[in-house]
């Protein structure tokens, strides 16, 4: 953070991911001393980034100042607003604030990332209200697509922010709790300064289903499946999952857990009592061979298409106790993250080459959204009636969109304020403002290394997979700089060798004339013989087949 930003009075808030994209949540707020942050979420890797398993926020502008940070605040436990707590949490201490079952699924992340000091777990019920540091924030129950999701009522010393988290307006919800209106409205009456909402469903007209109509779909295709039912969903989705087992439960199936997420989200939903799950209905994998198949439903991740879930391996027949026949029904009940599109349709043409009759929400109703569509996001603004509005949770388009719909209820457009990640507004005697921008970006997880892989290295990975790579070995006599060994040449995904024998032999040819050209002895070091060779051969290979592989000298010194 620059000086600028240190002398900007007021309240601040900077967006440090989910704003400009989908996942990613996380917001910081920051008033004088105190600081809290809401939601610290991670995002799944766009098909650009090779061999990356995870991105999380760059959170490089605040670290300077962590010891400020008075809480980390989630409104709800899914990936893309908890997952980056085990990386986040190795640098910033604080304690962290949720619903129960949102800090049960975050105490099993941390379990399983073996955390070697103790994180604050602080539990927290709708219509609580508790204070951190000058903040005085109330949860609000929504609902969304995972349960015990909270919307946040800010008290700042500038005035009332309101931030939805994401939610929609369900007036049937699975666990009979309603999104609470009318705390909205009740901090709309006694005035709120800013809104920040969902914008994921900006761009769907009307209202979003209740998550009960799935129940109908389930019921509709369960009693015509003559085999095995299998069912991938997201793991977090316990409402869902209750809706399958109660389906399952109806037309006399066994319910059959797979998947280690789907595993552990469930005990800890039952034992938090938000699963109701009838004696006897759970079984184990070792007894699916004894059961007839018409009495078998597998609820398992895998929904997407993941490369390595257990519904991709079943898909491809790689499964070690679990073999689709003719007869079983697969159905996808989540929707299809833009994106992975191609990677679904690959799954499902799989599925039905084992002979698998197929369901997903493009042609049954299997799924349906958590997030508030136009018409629910209207009634929001009007009833929190903001002097300011900043939309939320989006990429670029969602939140203009957004703002274009706070403007037909009424909010007027220069109140309308689009932000991006690494904005910084400044709220101060009513008037909120965009008044700095801070770096922000995204910190890649591959394998253990944190932020060791860069942009440069996707690029080179990228690069990798299209042109390939040639590697030129050259052994120099460090007394003489006559070259003693090579060059030699060795390519992979390049061209194949043997075909292009005389090829590669016309390369090593040229290098050793570049070489022979020059004197070696005027060379500093052995990194400027391999720039030399790099450079030759690259212009060699675009002039000859119009091929752009990465080379790598090797030049060793004898």
């Amino acid at each position: 953070m620059n000086d600028l930003q240190e002398d900007i009075s007021g309240l601040k808030i900077i967006p440090l991911g989910g704003l400009g994209e989908i996942g990613l949540n996380m917001m910081v707020l920051e008033y004088g001393s105190d600081m809290i942050i809401v939601d610290c979420g991670l995002m799944f890797p766009e098909p650009y980034m090779l061999g990356i398993d995870l991105v999380i926020p760059d959170l490089s502008s605040i670290m300077e100042r962590k010891e400020r940070i008075k809480g980390i605040i989630l409104t709800h436990g899914h990936e893309d607003h908890i997952g980056a707590l085990p990386y986040v949490l190795r640098d910033i201490i604080a304690p962290v604030y949720g619903t129960p079952l949102t800090l049960g699924f975050v105490k099993e992340k941390l379990e399983e990332h073996d955390f070697d000091h103790k994180i604050e777990l602080v539990q927290v019920s709708p219509k609580e209200v508790i204070e951190i540091g000058c903040f005085k924030v109330e949860f609000i129950r929504v609902a969304h697509s995972v349960a015990d999701s909270c919307a946040l009522a800010i008290q700042t010393p500038e005035g009332v922010i309101i931030h939805t988290g994401d939610f929609k307006i369900d007036q049937t919800p699975v666990d009979g709790q309603l999104t609470d209106l009318a705390t909205f409205a009740n901090y709309g009456r006694d005035g709120v300064l800013l809104l920040l909402s969902d914008s994921t469903n900006v761009e769907r007209k009307g209202y979003t289903p209740s998550e009960r109509s799935v129940m109908k779909g389930f019921n509709d295709i369960f009693p015509k499946c003559p085999g095995r039912i299998i069912i991938a969903t997201f793991s977090s989705n316990i409402h869902r999952i209750q809706q399958i087992i109660d389906a399952a439960v109806i037309v006399g199936r066994k319910v059959l857990l797979n998947g280690r997420s789907m595993i552990s989200n469930v005990e800890i939903a039952r034992e938090l009592g938000y699963l109701k799950i009838p004696d006897g209905v759970l079984t184990d994998i070792k007894e699916l061979s004894e059961l007839p198949k018409e009495q078998v439903c597998m609820i398992t991740t895998g929904s997407q298409g993941e490369p390595m879930s257990a519904l991709s391996r079943i898909a491809m027949d790689d499964h070690k106790q679990i073999k689709l026949q003719e007869g079983d029904s697969v159905i996808l009940s989540s929707r299809f993250i833009p994106g992975n599109e191609r990677t679904i349709s690959n799954l499902i043409n799989n599925l039905y080459r084992r002979g698998a009759e197929v369901y997903h929400e493009q042609i049954s109703e299997v799924h349906v959204s958590g997030h508030a569509s136009q018409e629910e996001l209207k009634l929001v603004l009007n009833l929190v009636k903001p002097k300011w509005f900043i939309p939320i949770h989006g990429e670029y388009r969602h939140l203009v969109e957004h703002t274009q719909l706070a403007q037909l209820v009424g909010i007027p457009k220069e109140h309308c304020i689009v932000m991006t990640n690494g904005d910084v507004a400044s709220l101060s005697e009513g008037e909120v403002r965009i008044v700095d921008k801070v770096p922000s970006g995204r910190i890649f997880v591959d394998g253990k290394g944190i932020g060791d892989v860069g942009e440069i290295v996707l690029r080179d990975r990228k690069h990798l997979s299209e042109d390939g790579m040639v590697v030129v070995i050259i052994g120099i006599d460090k007394s003489t700089c006559e070259i003693v060994y090579g060059p030699d040449i060795v390519s992979r995904g390049f061209v194949f060798e043997d075909e292009k024998r005389e090829y590669l032999e016309e390369a090593k040819k040229i290098v050793m004339e570049t070489l022979l050209s020059h004197n070696l002895q005027l060379f500093d070091d052995s990194e400027e013989v391999g720039q030399e060779v790099r450079a030759v051969l690259k212009r060699f290979f675009r002039k000859t087949i119009e091929r752009r592989p990465i080379v790598l000298p090797v030049i060793m010194e004898m």
